[in-house]
Formats: C-alpha cells, sequence, structure tokens
C-alpha cells in the first residue's frame, strides 16, 4: 500500500529538503517512489560531503562512488537537487590513527544510511534500487569497513599515536601499505 503523496516517513536518512514534491512532475520516472527518490537525492548529497571532507586523505574513491550514485538516480529518472557542501572542520589529518578513526566513523554512517535506503526502497516496492543499493554500494563498503577495522586495530598494537610525531608504529604501517589493497 502506498503512502499518501505529501506524508513524510520518520527516517534517519539525509532528506534533501530542496527536493521538489512529486505532484506535477512531467519527467519519465521508471517506476521510482517519490520517497526512495528523496532519499536517493539526500544519501547522494551525503555521499559527496563526505567525498570533500576526505580529499584531505584523498580518497578519490568516495568521489567516485557519489557520482555513480548519481548517475544510477539520473538513470531511473529521479533529480538531483544540489546542495551546499560546508567547508570541512579540519583541513588535513597529520596522523594515522586520527585518520583512519575519521574514515571509519564516516563509512560507518554512510553504511546505516545505504541499510536504511535498501529498506526504504524495499518498503515502496522498488526491488532494483534496493539491489543496486546492497550491490554496488554497500558491499563494497562492509569490505572496506572490515579492513579499516583491522587496520586501525593493527595501528593501537603497534603503537601508532594521535598526535604529530612520528613513532615506529607509523614506520611499519607505512612498510605494509604497499600489501593492502587498492
Amino acid at each position: 500500500m502506498a503512502e499518501p503523496p505529501g506524508k513524510k516517513l520518520r527516517s534517519s536518512l539525509p532528506q534533501c529538503s530542496a527536493h521538489p514534491s512529486s505532484g506535477g512532475s512531467s519527467r519519465v520516472r521508471q517506476n521510482l517512489p517519490a520517497a526512495v527518490e528523496e532519499a536517493l537525492c539526500g544519501v547522494g548529497g551525503l555521499m559527496w560531503d563526505r567525498a570533500y571532507k576526505l580529499q584531505a586523505l584523498e580518497a578519490l574513491k568516495q568521489q567516485a562512488e557519489a557520482e555513480a550514485m548519481l548517475g544510477y538516480l539520473a538513470e531511473r529518472g529521479g533529480k538531483y537537487c544540489s546542495k551546499d557542501i560546508q567547508k570541512p572542520g579540519c583541513e588535513a589529518v597529520c596522523a594515522v590513527l586520527p585518520a583512519l578513526e575519521l574514515l571509519l566513523l564516516q563509512l560507518k554512517e554512510e553504511a546505516g544510511a545505504l541499510v536504511e535506503l535498501s529498506q526504504l526502497a524495499r518498503e515502496h516496492g522498488d526491488p532494483h534500487t534496493a539491489s543496486v543499493v546492497k550491490s554496488h554500494f554497500l558491499a563494497p563498503r562492509v569490505d572496506r569497513l572490515k579492513l579499516l577495522g583491522d587496520l586501525l586495530t593493527s595501528a593501537r598494537r603497534i603503537g601508532c599515536i594521535s598526535d604529530q610525531t612520528r613513532g615506529f608504529g607509523e614506520y611499519i604501517l607505512n612498510e605494509l601499505q604497499e600489501e593492502l589493497p587498492k
């Protein structure tokens, strides 16, 4: 049963406040429910925001994933409402441990939003979006979350510290960096 067009569901998904209501739209939409379109727009904005914040860490993969999310939205006939992305709170992270912690925190937040987006798509009868979100966006994040968690644990064990002084732990981590999958 579909929700009334004006009803907003309670959700922790990032919402797009500038997104137009579904009424009166003349765009061809391929069975894309309005709530799913708005959630895709919001999650796409979240991914762009995270990509901008992680530029200090040279995380170019985040930008490509944000572009892929918005490409899928356009493919289904949805509209992305661009928003102003605020300048990140930190320009650069000077130590390994805080960089890994920041990246892990942001990936966890994105993964949670993607899980909720997949569930929302299923609730609104859009199994295609749910499948695409799970296979193209969520599955790679799960692998990266595991890798980052293992790397963070290893960094703490070998003595990486949170200040700007470089220690033996950072040296070992730099030496092991070549073994990590790109």
